[in-house]
């Protein structure tokens, strides 16, 4: 059982969650918009899903590992229904039209459960890593273990579930590569822009706390 919550922490909470799926909805846009990236291929989606990651990090080091998985347990099924709407709407980029919600798509919706076993099973995962470093003295070992560990298990969860023995043929015999690809990709973004990013902000915030906690005490 979760340990209650403060107002504050609950107002932090609603926002948390409300990031998560907004980065969802706007991550399973972008995955269907290609771009290369050092002569590889991707997807602006690989720019986005990792704020996920950082937001996460970020819970656990300033409200605890209950808090970051009260954000996972709100989110996963508005993120669940976002993905399918999202991928109904937008295929490979282009609006279908709201009439592509009369009717149930198998294949989008393989898409977006892979997308939310992904998310929870991923996050899950980066809250546990993160939790068990989060106290080593160098700060940056904990975003990036978690990152590293968290973001791999993401990744092949979803392009298992999502293509594997899929009716997109190429998907089916090509996942794994693909899969390999995008996570070299998505770790490096990551590692090189994600985690100093959290440094930056894990400083600021603790900042602005102590800042606070400073006007309360006069």
């Amino acid at each position: 059982m979760l340990p209650a919550v403060s107002p504050q922490q609950r107002r932090a909470l609603a926002v948390l969650i409300g990031f998560h799926v907004l980065v969802i909805i706007a991550s399973n846009y972008l995955v269907q918009l290609p771009v290369q990236l050092f002569g590889w291929q991707t997807t602006w989606g690989a720019f986005s899903f990792p704020l996920i990651f950082l937001s996460t990090d970020l819970t656990v080091r300033l409200l605890g590992k209950s808090s970051a998985r009260r954000v996972i347990a709100f989110a996963m099924l508005p993120a669940l229904l976002a993905s399918y709407l999202i991928s109904a709407l937008f295929q490979q980029g282009e609006f279908r039209g709201f009439e592509a919600l009369l009717s149930f798509n198998t294949f989008v919706f393989r898409i977006s459960l892979a997308s939310f076993l992904a998310y929870v099973i991923g996050q899950l995962l980066d809250i546990q890593v993160f939790d068990r470093l989060r106290r080593l003295p160098k700060w940056w070992i904990a975003p990036s273990a978690a990152t590293i560990v968290g973001g791999m298990v993401d990744t092949f969860v979803f392009f298992s579930v999502a293509f594997w023995r899929s009716s997109d043929e190429f998907m089916a015999a090509n996942w794994v590569e693909i899969g390999s690809v995008d996570y070299c990709i998505k770790l490096a973004i990551m590692l090189m822009l994600m985690v100093p990013l959290y440094g930056m902000l894990l400083n600021l915030l603790l900042r602005l706390l102590a800042g606070r906690t400073a006007r309360v005490a006069r």
